[in-house]
């Protein structure tokens, strides 16, 4: 499994229900509420990275009141206990 962080830009007023409807994605694990560009911070574990963009596009987008995504992928953890 692959972790996958997404930070959610959403419509003014929406953050929490957004983050209960990203909450019901398959690879959904967790999500936060964050200050500065962005409003949620979540993460999402995939079993292949090829599945990202659809995993993105098809279950993340449809999302009413979300303005905008950034991805970050990433490769190693380190400190995981």
């Amino acid at each position: 499994m692959r972790a996958v962080f997404v930070m959610v830009k959403t419509e003014p007023g929406h953050g929490t229900e957004v983050a209960n409807r990203i909450a019901e994605v398959e690879a959904f694990s967790e999500a936060h509420s964050i200050t500065g560009q962005y409003d949620l911070l979540v993460k999402l574990y995939v079993e292949e990275i090829d599945s990202i963009g659809r995993l993105i596009e098809q279950q993340i987008h449809t999302i009413p009141n979300i303005r905008e995504t950034y991805t970050i992928l990433t490769f190693e953890a380190f400190g995981a206990r």
